[in-house]
């Protein structure tokens, strides 16, 4: 039996670079008794910082928030057992990317392009203790028999880390920026690329860009 809420007033937390968009997800939360926008902010650092202080019930924040990556947002909040629950948005819709916004700790991973309705989906379910994942993303796809590997795609091989360099570097976003972002030493963010572009057989980032544009990974490929 699913718990009954408490009727009560839920804060929330909006985090995107687009002042726009911003402003859309306020007007939207806004217009439901239920919930009410606590902060607003355009990046990472920032949104970090206002979870701390706020501890809203949700945070919702895109996926590639300036400043701090927004997976080092989730895991330093998880480590800090800060009660807010996590709505990614995001453009990409790859396995990989939202297995592993999950694995970290997020609540909920919707789809930018997904109708708002189903951001007020993802609130309810989420404060009643669920996962929401939008359903364009067809879950049987991703965690589904046999899916939890696959020889055949390269991604797979690529760790947590190596990962979030990755999804970085096709973006466009120079190694020092990505040392800022993701908290670590220059040096070692050389050290994931290397071990990425091995693991992939490719030897350039201009390699890596055209292969995130051909499966689709990028926000240019859009």
């Amino acid at each position: 039996m699913v718990p009954i809420r408490e009727p009560k007033t839920y804060s929330i937390l909006l985090a995107d670079d687009l002042t726009l968009v911003r402003e859309g997800l306020a007007a939207l939360c806004e217009a439901q008794p239920q919930f009410r926008v606590v902060g607003q902010c355009s990046e990472g650092a920032a949104a970090l910082r206002m979870m701390e202080l706020k501890r809203p019930d949700i945070a919702v924040l895109d996926l590639n928030l300036p400043d701090l990556f927004t997976l080092e947002i989730v895991r330093r909040a998880k480590e800090a057992n800060l009660p807010t629950k996590i709505v990614v948005l995001s453009t990409r819709r790859d396995r990989k990317t939202v297995v592993e916004a999950l694995r970290c700790g997020v609540s909920a991973f919707l789809l930018k392009s997904g109708p708002s309705v189903q951001l007020l989906e993802a609130f309810e379910q989420i404060l009643d203790g669920g996962i929401y994942v939008s359903p364009q993303l067809e879950l049987n796809k991703i965690f589904g028999p046999g899916q939890k590997s696959s020889p055949d795609d390269p991604l797979e091989m690529l760790s947590a880390r190596e990962y979030q360099v990755f999804s970085l570097l096709v973006e466009g976003i120079r190694a020092k920026e990505i040392a800022a972002r993701l908290e670590l030493s220059p040096k070692t963010i050389d050290t994931y690329r290397a071990s990425l572009m091995r693991k992939l057989d490719i030897h350039d980032v201009a390699g890596l860009v055209k292969f995130a544009i051909q499966r689709d990974l990028t926000s240019t490929s859009r």
